[in-house]
C-alpha cells in the first residue's frame, strides 16, 4: 500500500499523487504545471497503461489538464470525480487541447517568417481530450461508494470551486484497512454562490493543501461589491476600461454576482447601465453549467436568490462573446466597460488581446481578482514592469494596476488549521503539499509545534508504505533543468510511442485464457506490425 508524492511538491501547480494497493494502480489528480516551478517532477512510478483509476478533486487545470496526455499514453480505466466536476471538465479539457494546438500552430507561423522561436507541439490533440472525457464517471457528493474489492471512496464539498471535493479512500490489502483523505484545495468561507468547506473528521492519512499557509486572510470582511464600484466609477470617470483577468470557471462567475449586485442596486453614480463583456467562450460555457448545478453547490445566499426568481450571475448590459469577430469588436467600442476574459493569470487567451488594446491606455485600469504565480504575466504585471512583450510587440504599462484585495478561493492559515484541526483523533501523519517552498515549510513545522501533528512536506519522488508506516523513499529537491526545445519535443514523441508499447503488453496480458484462434489472430497481427515498422 504505497502513496508516492509526484506533482504540487513544493510548488502550487500541477498537483498529482500516486497509490498502490494490492494490484490497483491509482492517481489522484494529474495538473498541468503553470509559471515558473523551481523543481523537478519525478516520473510517474508505473505505465500510464497500467493504471486502473484516476480519482479527480475539482476541474482546475492545475489539478486536471494532463488527463488527456494520460489518455494519449494508453490509459482506458475510470476517471471519477463529482457531477458538478464532471460537467466542467467536459469544456475545460477541450479547451485546454485548443488553446496548446492554437499555440503551437501560431509558433509555426513565426517560425516560417523566420522568428527564432522554439515552434513546439502541443502536449496533446483535441481527440485526447475527447478520449479523456469519455472515460469520466460522475459521482454524487457525501455518498460512500465501493468501487472494488481494495477501494471504497467519499466526495465532501470542499467550497474551492463548482464541485471541488476531499477525497476520501478507503483501502484494503492482506486484510489491514487504512483510510486516506485527500484534501484537494480546500475554499476560503463566506465566498460568493457556494457553501463553505466541509471538514472530515476521521483518517489515518491526510494530504493537504498549503498554497496560503503563511497568510492570513484579513479579519474583516471585505466588501468586495463597494471595493469595486469604487474602482468601476474611478475608471469610467477617467474614460477607461475596467480589464479583469479573470480564471474561466469560478472568479468569472463570482465577478458576475457581485457586478450583478452593483448594476441593480445602480451603485456607479453616473455609469449605472454600464456594460459587462465575457470575452471567454469556455466562461460562457461555465457559467450555463453553474446555473446547471444549482441544489448541489449553491450556498444559502444565492438559493435565496433563486427562490426569488433571480438568476444571480445574470443582468441588463452583460454581453457574452463567442466568436473571434465578436471578441475583436470589444477594442473598437471606445465607450467604458467592464471586459472579464481569460485566462487569470495572463499566460494564454483572449485576455492577452485586451491587454495589447489596454495597458498603454492610462485612463484604464486592469484589475487582478485571483492568484497570480511566479512567472506569470499577471505576476509580473502586479509586482510593477514596466513593459511588456504581446504579440512580437513592446507594450509600455501605463494603465493602473490594480487587485481586490482579500478575494481569494483557497482557505488561508487559519482556515487550514481549523480543516485538519477538525479531524476528531488526529490522523499518524499529515502530509503538505501544493505550496511553495518557503511557505509549505513554515505551515508544515507551525502545525508540528502549535498543534502536535505529526507533518511531512515530500519532494517529489518520495515514497511512504502506508502498511508499515515507514517511508521507502524520501526524495531530495531536484532544481528544474530547462530542455532544448527540439530535444523536448523528440522526447514527448517518443515517449507517446513507449507508451503505446507498454499498452500493447497490457492488452495481451488481459487476453490470457482467451481461446487459441483469437490469441493466434492477436499475435498476427502483431507480427504484421512489427514486419512494417522494424527497421
Amino acid at each position: 500500500m504505497r502513496l508516492t508524492f509526484i506533482g504540487a511538491d513544493h510548488e502550487v501547480t500541477g498537483s498529482c499523487h500516486c497509490l498502490e494497493v494490492g494490484k490497483k494502480r491509482i492517481l489522484v489528480d494529474y495538473g498541468m504545471e503553470q509559471g515558473i516551478n523551481v523543481f523537478e517532477n519525478a516520473e510517474l512510478p508505473f505505465d500510464e497503461a497500467s493504471i486502473d483509476y484516476v480519482f479527480l478533486t475539482h476541474a482546475h487545470v492545475d489539478h486536471s489538464g494532463m488527463l488527456p496526455l494520460l489518455y494519449a499514453r494508453g490509459f482506458r480505466g475510470q476517471i471519477l470525480m463529482t457531477d458538478a466536476t464532471a460537467d466542467l471538465c467536459s469544456i475545460m479539457l477541450r479547451d485546454c487541447a485548443h488553446i496548446q494546438m492554437q499555440e503551437a500552430e501560431w509558433k509555426q507561423r513565426k517560425k516560417k517568417r523566420g522568428a527564432n522561436i522554439d515552434s513546439g507541439e502541443p502536449i496533446y490533440t483535441m481527440e485526447d481530450a475527447d478520449g479523456a472525457i469519455r472515460l469520466i464517471s460522475p459521482y454524487h457528493y457525501n455518498k460512500k461508494y465501493e468501487l472494488c474489492d481494495e477501494i471504497s471512496f467519499r466526495f465532501t464539498d470542499i467550497g474551492h470551486l463548482l464541485g471541488s471535493a476531499s477525497i476520501e479512500l478507503w483501502l484494503k490489502e492482506n486484510g489491514v484497512e487504512k483510510k486516506i483523505v485527500f484534501s484537494g484545495d480546500i475554499g476560503n468561507t463566506n465566498q460568493p454562490l457556494l457553501r463553505n468547506p466541509i471538514p472530515t473528521t476521521e483518517a489515518d492519512y491526510v494530504v493537504m493543501e498549503s498554497t496560503y499557509g503563511n497568510r492570513v486572510h484579513s479579519t474583516d470582511r471585505v466588501d468586495y461589491v463597494a471595493e469595486l464600484s469604487k474602482i468601476l466609477k474611478e475608471t469610467f470617470d477617467r474614460g477607461g476600461n475596467v480589464v479583469i483577468p479573470s480564471f474561466a470557471v469560478g472568479r468569472t462567475q463570482e465577478m458576475l454576482y457581485f457586478l450583478r449586485k452593483i448594476k441593480t442596486d445602480k451603485l456607479v453614480e453616473g455609469w449605472e447601465n454600464f456594460d459587462v463583456y465575457v470575452d471567454s467562450p469556455l466562461a460562457v460555457e461555465a457559467t450555463e453549467i453553474f446555473t446547471q448545478n444549482i441544489s448541489e453547490c449553491y450556498d444559502e445566499e444565492a438559493m435565496e436568490l433563486i427562490r426569488a426568481g433571480i438568476n444571480p450571475l445574470t443582468f441588463p448590459g452583460l454581453h457574452l462573446s463567442i466568436t473571434s469577430e465578436e471578441s475583436k469588436a470589444i477594442n473598437f467600442d471606445m465607450a467604458p466597460k467592464v471586459i472579464l476574459s481569460a485566462s487569470g493569470m495572463c499566460e494564454a487567451g483572449r485576455i492577452r488581446h485586451h491587454l495589447k488594446h489596454n495597458l498603454w491606455r492610462e485612463e484604464c485600469t486592469i484589475l487582478f481578482v485571483g492568484y497570480q504565480a511566479i512567472g506569470t504575466l499577471g505576476r509580473a504585471l502586479v509586482d510593477g514592469v514596466d513593459n511588456v512583450k504581446l504579440f512580437g510587440e513592446l507594450i509600455e504599462v501605463n494603465a493602473h494596476i490594480q487587485v481586490l484585495a482579500g478575494i481569494s478561493g483557497h482557505a488561508d492559515k487559519n482556515g487550514l488549521t481549523d480543516w485538519v484541526n477538525a479531524y476528531e483523533k488526529q490522523p499518524e501523519r499529515v502530509f503538505l503539499v501544493h505550496g511553495e517552498d518557503e511557505t509549505i515549510k513554515s505551515f508544515c513545522n507551525y502545525l508540528h509545534d502549535e498543534y502536535g501533528h505529526n507533518t511531512y512536506a515530500p519532494y517529489s519522488g518520495t515514497v511512504f508504505d502506508m502498511l508499515a508506516d515507514e517511508f521507502v523513499y524520501e526524495a531530495e529537491p531536484v532544481t528544474l533543468k530547462k530542455k532544448e526545445g527540439q530535444q523536448k519535443r523528440v522526447t514527448e514523441v517518443f515517449a507517446r510511442l513507449l507508451a503505446a508499447g507498454n499498452r500493447l503488453l497490457q492488452v495481451i496480458a488481459h487476453n490470457e485464457g482467451g481461446t487459441n484462434k483469437d490469441l493466434a489472430k492477436f499475435a498476427d497481427q502483431i507480427n504484421s506490425l512489427c514486419d512494417k515498422w522494424d527497421r
